[in-house]
């Protein structure tokens, strides 16, 4: 029977597991996989796995229940190893780096930010500011023009769109870092400029809402911020 990994914890770490199912249907029961200084939180993974509601619930709630009584490296959904014996050897080879991440992640969650900018309003704020943009929409807009007009314009418009994106992601960056241990930052997509992962302390998670709270409100509506969390910090175990 192959073995699923919720999480890997310290050996002395308080196991409050009697009420919380694992994946699969029926929920297989929890059990653990101890070297000497780590452990494992493991059950025997289901013949089928898939993303499911139930089961992605089942996965986060045995993290969630964990890390209210400590430091704990969260799996992602779907880790399956091949038995219990391979999980205790991975254990034991990365004993030195799981324990030194479990140090960092001590007392600490996850928050994510997605933050868009309305697209209307940047082409307007970039044809007012930029002459050059400004002169080639106005003689495109009015006439013809050569066609090589119309794609040194398109250029422009993408040169400053990326620019103040990027100079937006900087400065709001440097607002919340303060407020966070680490960032782990993705790269934007067509309709999020800027996707970011922070691992804040417990003491500091209130702090670093408002931070987030008091950004959005003073950019307005011309942008859009999406706060998610606490979650497990995934993006830094």
């Amino acid at each position: 029977m192959t073995t699923y990994v919720y999480a890997i914890i310290d050996a002395a770490h308080p196991l409050r597991l009697s009420d919380v199912a694992g994946v699969g249907n029926p929920a297989a029961p929890l059990r653990t996989v101890r070297t000497k200084d780590l452990c494992a939180v493991v059950s025997d993974a289901p013949a089928e796995l898939r993303a499911k509601r139930r089961d992605v619930a089942a996965h986060q709630d045995v993290q969630e229940r964990l890390m209210a009584d400590g430091s704990c490296l969260p799996m992602r959904f779907g880790l399956i190893g091949p038995d219990d014996e391979q999980v205790a050897a991975v254990l034991e080879e990365q004993h030195d780096t799981y324990a030194q991440r479990l140090g960092e992640l001590a007392g600490c969650r996850e928050y994510h930010l997605k933050v868009t900018r309305d697209e209307e309003d940047l082409l307007r704020e970039i044809v007012r500011d930029a002459p050059e943009v400004r002169r080639l929409n106005d003689r495109t807009r009015h006439n013809r023009g050569p066609r090589d007009d119309k794609l040194v314009l398109g250029e422009l418009i993408s040169h400053e769109v990326q620019a103040r994106q990027a100079h937006a992601r900087t400065d709001i960056l440097a607002r919340l870092a303060p407020t966070a241990v680490r960032i782990e930052n993705s790269e934007p997509t067509k309709h999020h400029f800027l996707i970011t992962s922070f691992l804040v302390a417990r003491e500091q998670t209130a702090a670093f809402a408002q931070a987030v709270r008091t950004e959005a409100q003073q950019r307005g509506d011309r942008y859009t911020f999406r706060l998610y969390g606490p979650l497990p910090p995934y993006s830094f175990a």
